[in-house]
């Protein structure tokens, strides 16, 4: 294990900063400590945004991808060894950035609380490389090739968005001699593994999945983070603390990303970003679930395996990789086992994964079903968690259903497979008939419950329409679907 250090550094806005503080404090009230207040609390959840800041990642190709995160959730000694850009380090009053100038004119700020927020996202999206390649102009995409998508975890109460998307697709070519874009051609900095201690509790970053493993069988009270979307709400809303929290979110062996005759393997450190970027539309059930989970900001730092670790009924991936027949590799100082996705849930945020075990990555069978849809019922397009989720696979064939997978999430204690749907479904002709009679089978999945997001009623009633406009979807297309 990495020697025990009393002080970590950090590189903000391009100076060694040292962290000291208690082993909990998540990055934005340490920025906030060390003078940089741009950057605010609004939720304290990574829903509002105003806490954006600039993180140094991988871009995948050996250089710098700028990456908005939300800063109010991981916590700060995660960040040892990083570079960081917050709202300050873009521009000054003297000379701002054009992101924030754009703001300015534009009228993109009235009380300015969730401006630097703004600035950070929008900044992320300036320095996209291929970003003034994409000839889009419609509603969501500037001509400038703004993508809209990247500001969906930025909230605003007072301006309104017309100004600040003005100023976004008002933006231009990144220009000569930016400091930024050039950093871009150099590589990202490594993690630094890391063992700090502070007020007797712990974060430690091992160097190897197998000093990780090590330290969950020594310390099975160990907390595993890798975004930290999940955990950060629980420290900062219920002030839960842990004794010992192990980050894993840049461990290589859990990043890895594979392509084969028989399967897709996507490491359970990948963050759905970078998942979306590296598929990049190749399994189409998930590029139509990607938009809808959560926002870019938070996208940018949850991990498919912290997805699926939390166990939660109510995450956004399970529903789709339950229709896509994913496997778990789950991994252990003992060796590896798969696990059929269909399989891993037991009870309410309980699964079979034992005690000293991680979700190494995810397995999803090659090939593809022909028809896929992801409906996600929230009482919010975007940045919401649902009421009921669910992700299709079907291969049609001669008119025939040949294959049907269907998962559900929000309607039960775990997510879990309609499989009596499926079981209705398969054999039978892709037509109104056959549809309507499993629609009202699948209202009958799970044991849906009253809750402030929905009632039982409501639930059941949705998870009849999405079969219905699922196959009003596909039943005009001409020919085999398969």
């Amino acid at each position: 294990m990495t020697d025990q250090s009393s002080a970590l550094d950090v590189t903000v806005n391009g100076q060694s900063h040292a962290f000291t503080e208690a082993a909990h404090t998540n990055l934005l009230d340490w920025l906030r400590s060390e003078g940089l207040t741009g950057a605010k609390e609004g939720c304290a959840e990574g829903e509002c945004g105003a806490c954006s800041v600039l993180v140094a990642r991988p871009d995948g190709n050996g250089g710098t991808q700028w990456t908005a995160v939300n800063a109010c959730l991981p916590p700060a000694a995660a960040f040892a060894g990083q570079e960081i850009v917050t709202s300050e380090g873009l521009g000054t009053p003297e000379s701002l950035h054009p992101v924030q100038q754009e703001m300015a004119v534009r009228g993109g700020s009235q009380c300015g609380y969730c401006t630097p927020g703004f600035v950070c996202s929008m900044a992320a999206e300036y320095y996209r490389p291929d970003r003034t390649a994409c000839d889009h102009g419609d509603s969501e995409h500037g001509e400038n090739g703004f993508d809209l998508h990247s500001l969906s975890g930025n909230l605003c109460r007072c301006t309104g968005y017309r100004p600040i998307r003005d100023a976004a697709y008002a933006l231009g070519d990144v220009a000569e001699g930016d400091e930024l874009a050039a950093r871009r051609a150099q590589p990202a900095p490594e993690a630094v593994p890391t063992a700090y201690t502070a007020d007797g509790r712990q974060f430690v970053r091992p160097a190897t999945l197998t000093e990780a493993l090590t330290v969950l069988r020594d310390r099975p009270d160990a907390v595993p983070v890798a975004g930290c979307t999940d955990w950060g709400v629980d420290v900062n809303i219920k002030s839960t603390r842990a004794d010992l929290v192990i980050g894993l979110d840049r461990l290589p062996e859990l990043r890895t990303f594979e392509e084969t005759d028989d399967y897709v393997e996507l490491g359970a450190a990948l963050t759905l970003s970078e998942i979306e970027q590296r598929l990049d539309g190749r399994i189409p059930l998930l590029a139509k679930l990607f938009p809808q989970f959560a926002s870019r900001l938070i996208r940018n730092g949850a991990t498919i395996g912290g997805n699926l670790g939390t166990g939660s009924p109510i995450g956004d991936t399970p529903p789709a990789l339950l229709a896509l027949d994913a496997d778990l590799v789950l991994t252990g100082l003992d060796g590896s086992r798969v696990v059929p996705l269909s399989d891993y849930f037991t009870g309410y945020r309980q699964t079979v994964r034992a005690p000293g075990e991680l979700i190494q990555s995810v397995r999803i069978p090659l090939p593809l079903s022909g028809i896929t849809a992801f409906h996600k019922i929230a009482k919010r397009r975007f940045d919401d968690i649902s009421s009921v989720a669910v992700g299709y696979a079907f291969d049609v064939a001669g008119g025939v259903v040949r294959k049907a997978r269907i998962g559900l999430g929000g309607v039960a204690a775990t997510p879990l497979r309609a499989t009596a749907v499926e079981a209705a479904l398969e054999g039978q002709p892709w037509t109104a008939e056959t549809v309507r009679a499993a629609a009202a089978l699948l209202q009958q999945e799970g044991t849906p419950m009253d809750d402030h997001r929905a009632s039982s009623k409501y639930r059941r009633a949705m998870l009849g329409t999405s079969l219905r406009k699922i196959f009003a979807e596909t039943a005009s297309q001409e020919g085999d679907v398969a």
